[in-house]
């Protein structure tokens, strides 16, 4: 699981700061200065990016065994700036957590 992890931090690092560009400065400039050239240069690269997100968030929470809802949750964390460095941060110190151990009785 630990590759799996490192992909998915990864990815999720890159898609929450391209999305930050996105929508801190493309937006602004686009329909405050009526100036499309971040959106439509970086917007494309988001999408791609956020697919190859949403397949390695996949990948993880099958390797991990999350239920549906949590895979859910983490993969909508990418669409919200600032919150999917939050859901990563969260999500590698739970995969981090060692297993607790069966008590042998």
């Amino acid at each position: 699981m630990g590759a799996a992890l490192t992909r998915y931090r990864v990815v999720a690092n890159i898609v929450g700061a391209v999305l930050i560009v996105l929508v801190v400065v493309g937006m602004p400039l686009k329909y405050i200065w009526d100036n499309p050239v971040i959106v439509e240069t970086i917007g494309p690269a988001h999408g791609f990016l956020y697919m190859v997100f949403l397949l390695a968030a996949f990948d993880l929470g099958r390797r991990a065994h999350w239920p549906l809802s949590r895979m859910v949750l983490v993969m909508l964390a990418g669409t919200v700036p600032f919150v999917s460095f939050y859901a990563e941060r969260t999500v590698t110190r739970q995969a981090r957590q060692p297993d607790p151990q069966p008590v042998a009785g």
